[in-house]
């Protein structure tokens, strides 16, 4: 099966409190809402890894003896396999007066021994409030009101207080969605991230941000955070795709001493019957076999529960990419994007654009609503940048004034033509048709180039597609911040991905000369803004061109000084 676990298994297993925890849930946890509602919990052998794995703990004779290995877990698998169900019971337990989840010293034999939690704080975190209630912190108000300990806790709806022994409030569970000023200033000692490929609105990254950095106001309380979902959708930025990159990373031996422990179990090769290797998703056995991996040592949930997952691939206009990537859990493009969003780190290359390469930009946006964007493109190599890139806060209202500083762009535009030889440069004009006429007045390489125009449009949308698919456009690692971007810490080389992830496909009734339909952009979520993917497709258009009529850089004059009367 195609499963990927850091930091990788140990020779020597490290001490842990998982036993003590695992035991813990089955005597005290009932099952939430679902087939098994109110009985009591029981884990697989699995899960009770997992378990094991995540209350870690280091050695004695270790500067940290006794304190947690990891601060942050993430398990990503198919859905349907109780994910949210096990955050729920590990919530319950670093919630619970009694649960032994913190070291608390060594026994005569050197294992640890467990201590609950002083006044707990736990965040649990989703996209939106419904979701809140539906899933996680659902699953733990069930666990908590009909599970064994009830008259132990306080519970509601909007929190679940944990009682002392005289009844005082002595910490609590909270729901959270998506909200960092009611996460700011939180002394947390546990949080929880359900549905973690959700989080990639920029109020939702900014809410785990905050809720991450109150990990540290407690050191006593050794807090940590638990990941769990499914795979997303590539280029999305979400936060299962930074852990997912982040585990990535250190499988290649980038990153030493992980504080993270990351397990993520797919379904491995599939292919759509062209390719001889892997599971064949056209026919019900290689959906089948492809489920049977995803899923790994759980198995089926009773008879003919594969079947019943691998018929929705026969349904009518069925999104064979979602059906992959929520059942198998594959990181695979949707149907819905315009382009591979999984090309771009095998397209990227070291390096950038020299000064006095000769170029071409690509130049659209809008000056209200979205965002605008500067791409260039080297002529001889296909390499391209992102050059600039201004958006619109994403917390503004509708009704907030806000708008692309036109002083700022002339002055970049100014700033890319003095340092590249820009043979074209081809802008979108709606919004910008002064500042385009201004600037062809200036430079000669200035050209409109209306993107409303549907079949130039397509079969841009199509000559783009086709460099990415062939790999005759790379990227630049330009480490360079994208001042504007609202993704903290963002460089101008991830903005640009960002935004090619985020066109979307509007096919048209347009065909090429094979045959093939054409389709043209359009948002995926109104909240994804995809100009700088625009920007791309000119800049790429007008390297076309520049192609075609033999491009060549200016030869430069040589500048050796001439003695008079010599």
């Amino acid at each position: 099966m195609a499963t990927l676990i850091v930091p990788k298994l140990d020779e020597k297993p490290w001490p842990t409190l998982g036993g003590q925890v695992c035991d813990f849930i089955e005597e005290r946890a009932i099952f939430g809402p679902g087939d098994l509602k109110g009985q009591p919990a029981r884990l697989s052998p699995e899960k009770r890894a997992i378990v094991y794995r995540a209350y870690e703990v280091y050695p004695p004779g270790h500067p940290l003896a006794g304190r947690r290995r990891f601060k942050r877990v993430g398990w990503s698998v198919r859905k349907g396999l109780a994910k949210t169900e096990v955050l729920a019971w590990i919530a319950y337990v670093e919630l619970h007066p009694e649960a032994p989840v913190r070291g608390d010293g060594f026994d005569a034999w050197g294992e640890p021994v467990g201590r609950p939690v002083d006044s707990p704080y736990i965040p649990l975190l989703a996209y939106t409030k419904d979701q809140t209630e539906e899933l996680a912190y659902g699953a733990l108000y069930t666990v908590v009101t009909e599970g064994p300990d009830a008259d132990l806790f306080d519970p509601g709806l909007d929190r679940i207080i944990r009682l002392d022994d005289r009844g005082r409030a002595d910490g609590k569970a909270v729901p959270l969605a998506g909200s960092p000023n009611a996460a700011d200033g939180a002394r947390t000692t546990f949080q929880g991230f359900d549905e973690p490929h959700r989080l990639y609105l920029p109020r939702l990254r900014e809410a785990h941000d905050t809720m991450d950095a109150n990990l540290p106001k407690r050191p006593a309380a050794d807090g940590w955070s638990l990941y769990v979902g499914t795979a997303g959708q590539p280029g999305q930025n979400s936060i299962a795709e930074d852990l997912h990159h982040e585990a990535q990373s250190i499988a290649r031996g980038e990153v030493a001493d992980p504080r993270i422990f990351y397990i993520h179990r797919d379904a491995g090769q599939c292919h759509r019957g062209d390719k001889e290797n892997g599971h064949n998703l056209t026919t019900m056995a290689g959906r089948i076999a492809a489920i049977t991996e995803a899923t790994g040592p759980e198995g089926e949930y009773g008879q003919g529960q594969f079947a019943d997952i691998a018929e929705k691939w026969d349904r009518p206009r069925a999104d064979h990419s979602y059906l992959e990537r929520v059942w198998l859990n594959l990181w695979t493009q949707s149907a819905r994007q315009a382009f591979d969003a999984l090309r771009i780190p095998t397209l990227t290359v070291a390096g950038t654009i020299a000064p006095g390469s000769l170029v071409t930009a690509g130049f659209d946006g809008a000056r209200y609503k979205d965002s605008t964007a500067i791409v260039v493109t080297e002529v001889t190599t296909g390499l391209q940048m992102l050059w600039a890139l201004w958006e619109r806060p994403p917390d503004l209202g509708d009704d907030d004034e806000w708008e692309v500083p036109e002083n700022e762009v002339t002055a970049s535009v100014n700033a890319l033509m003095s340092t590249f030889e820009v043979w074209r440069f081809n802008g979108d004009p709606p919004h910008w048709t002064e500042p385009l006429g201004s600037w062809a007045g200036r430079y000669a390489c200035v050209e409109e180039w209306p993107t409303y125009r549907r079949q130039a449009m397509a079969y841009a949308v199509r000559d783009y597609y086709e460099a990415m698919t062939s790999g005759a456009v790379t990227y630049a690692t330009d480490p360079r911040p994208a001042l504007d971007s609202p993704i903290e810490r963002e460089t101008l080389q991830e903005a640009l991905a960002r935004h090619i992830a985020a066109a979307g496909r509007v096919d048209t009734n347009l065909y090429d000369d094979d045959g093939n339909r054409l389709w043209i952009l359009n948002k995926l979520h109104e909240t994804r803004k995809f100009d700088a993917c625009m920007a791309a497709i000119l800049s790429w258009q007008a390297r076309l061109e520049a192609l075609k009529k033999g491009a060549k850089k200016t030869p430069r004059r040589s500048r050796r000084v001439r003695r008079v009367g010599s």
